[in-house]
């Protein structure tokens, strides 16, 4: 139990450092993509987390990037409302016998369909509060929508190859 909440703390701090000190200096495609993957560590949280623990340290992922990029409260918000969803879609994704005790939001222990699907809501969620709060609107609305569209797929891209990278596959995987 310690070392599986050490293991997701360090993966937090790692995720949202890299977030801060590399990947927020990549400019692609003329500042359209802007890939998120911090939020790669609030998706990996085990299946098994308390909601208030996923709202709590949504919160606290969001303010620590807020503080790294200086965003007064954007960034706050839209990872409460991530933190608000997970279980949600969680529960709307489940499978008909549920989920396995050991069971982690992967590509090896759930499959890739789910895994997309799981992902893509949430990373679609996050950008789409965090884009239109951070135009204030729906005043450039084509160029938001476009922004959310491409940086959602750039942060889904990373994400699922941190999956292939990180976790081992093994013969607990579904179709």
């Amino acid at each position: 139990m310690i070392s599986l909440v050490a293991k997701n703390i360090f993966r937090i701090i790692f995720f949202v450092l890299l977030q801060a000190m590399v990947v927020n200096r990549i400019d692609l495609f003329q500042g359209l993509a802007l890939p998120f993957i911090y939020i790669f560590a609030l998706l990996m949280l085990p299946l098994q987390t308390p909601r208030l623990f996923v709202l709590l340290i949504s919160f606290a992922v969001g303010v620590c990037m807020d503080a790294f990029t200086n965003t007064i409260g954007m960034h706050t918000s839209a990872c409460t409302l991530l933190g608000f969803l997970i279980p949600l879609v969680n529960k709307v994704l489940a499978p008909r016998e549920g989920y396995e005790f050991a069971e982690n939001p992967t590509i090896q222990d759930l499959g890739i369909g789910w895994y997309l699907t799981f992902a893509g809501i949430l990373t679609l969620a996050h950008h789409i509060w965090l884009f239109f709060v951070e135009a204030m609107g729906f005043g450039f609305f084509g160029h938001t929508l476009l922004k959310i569209l491409i940086s959602s797929l750039a942060t889904l891209g990373l994400m699922v190859l941190a999956q292939y990278l990180i976790f081992r596959p093994d013969n607990r995987r579904r179709t």
